[in-house]
């Protein structure tokens, strides 16, 4: 079988297997000429979409931000490709492999706007972001700035680059509830020095859902001489944005998180002109100047992931970013909106819309986040994590699309009842 009649074949392969969200297009057909400000309240629809999940009764689970599980038919496809991929065996992995990853490459790159050759697929953030932060030339007395609310994982690299290369770490602490996108372009041009080499931003703050204004920041930044690097865990298919929005030298997500693709599924976006300047984590063999594929060899690894991403974009793609991104905000707004300022109640993420998605933060006033985190399980059956850290301590709330506004209420429910 040539490479050509072996393409073909696998295309069959997978049609024939695909359930082709049917359920889901003929929910958005019906809808298809409501706004998705107007459709994020829509019950009715949101209850269909929540039709295409298997989730765990035991409890309300509002900890999406981790992992936000696949749909049914998402998960049917990537049993689906990993039987395939078993199917052929080597042959596969030496034939179309990489083809395969290359559309996987474009598909994920267009989400963005972005060119699909400054894209390489990862296995996560962390990842993504690590292999930039271990991966710059740094010097002696180089300094790096970011925020204490960024994700530990990237901090603590960076400390090892401090320990390994003697360069500097300056850290600015976020506000919660900022005045203005001046003061945190201000927050962040205070820490900046001649020797400033990067700058780390969340584009959704992990632990609050703080949305910050990233092409304020990074045109800052890169007057005075400074790349940036973006932390877009939180933001990549759950909030609307181009790349070219950002202006940003490094992006890094994973697409496990609010695309619904496979546990260890991610993403890096680099610069076209900067792709040369990083070292990669393994090295890969020659390729050509600026060529991403050096930056994202592992050697050999469970491809069928790949391959489902592709399905977790269709799936997006059908019921529409836009009308996700607005029903995620609405979820946040409902439930943060019934308990700003109540009495011992702290709510952790801004309150103006722009400001956040979906995902909130809050507190109560003399109780260890631990602790609410273990009551609201084991008093009221509500999932979320503890969250205690600089400026923040609290439960980070997370719902997905198939959460319930009857879900949130019993969310609100249990904090009054903590709280009072």
């Amino acid at each position: 079988m040539d490479k050509r009649s072996f393409l073909k074949n696998f295309g069959m392969m997978s049609a024939a297997l695909s359930v082709g969200f049917t359920h889901l297009r003929k929910a958005v057909a019906a809808v298809e000429n409501v706004s998705p400000a107007d459709l994020a309240s829509d019950e009715d629809f949101w209850l269909k979409v929540r039709g295409d999940y298997d989730i765990k009764p035991d409890y309300i689970n509002l900890e999406n931000g981790y992992y936000c599980f696949l749909p049914r038919e998402t998960l049917e496809h990537l049993i689906d490709h990993m039987r395939a991929v078993n199917y052929e065996g080597s042959y596969y992995m030496r034939t179309v492999q990489y083809e395969n990853k290359d559309k996987v490459a474009n598909a994920v790159a267009e989400i963005v706007g972005c060119s699909a050759d400054e894209v390489a697929i990862t296995r996560n953030t962390t990842e993504s972001l690590d292999l930039i932060i271990g991966g710059l030339d740094w010097q002696r007395d180089d300094e790096a700035v970011m925020a204490e609310q960024d994700y530990g994982a990237m901090v603590n690299h960076f400390r090892q680059v401090e320990r390994r290369y003697g360069t500097v770490n300056r850290l600015v602490s976020v506000p919660n509830h900022p005045q203005s996108d001046q003061e945190l372009v201000d927050l962040y041009a205070s820490a900046i020095t001649d020797k400033t080499r990067l700058l780390m931003l969340s584009h959704m703050i992990n632990i609050t859902g703080q949305v910050l204004p990233i092409r304020k920041i990074t045109d800052m930044a890169h007057e005075r001489g400074v790349e940036v690097m973006v932390d877009g865990a939180h933001a990549y298919s759950h909030i609307e944005f181009q790349m070219s929005d950002l202006d940003c030298d490094y992006y890094g997500t994973s697409l496990h998180k609010w695309l619904s693709a496979p546990l260890g599924s991610g993403m890096l976006f680099v610069k076209k002109e900067k792709i040369d300047t990083v070292w990669p984590l393994l090295a890969a063999r020659d390729l050509g100047p600026n060529d991403m594929r050096r930056l994202n060899h592992t050697g050999t690894h469970p491809v069928h992931t790949d391959l489902a991403i592709l399905n977790a974009i269709e799936y997006q793609n059908t019921l529409g970013l836009a009308r996700k991104a607005a029903r995620l905000q609405y979820l946040q707004h409902y439930w943060t909106s019934q308990l700003r300022g109540l009495p011992k109640v702290i709510i952790n993420t801004p309150e103006e819309l722009h400001r956040h998605g979906g995902i909130g933060n809050v507190g109560i006033e003399g109780m260890d986040p631990s602790e609410l985190a273990d009551r609201l399980t084991n008093e009221h059956g509500i999932y979320t994590a503890a969250i205690d850290r600089p400026g923040v301590r609290g439960v980070r709330v997370t719902p997905n699309v198939y959460t319930t506004t009857n879900e949130l209420d019993s969310l609100v429910s249990a904090v009054k009842a903590l709280s009072s």
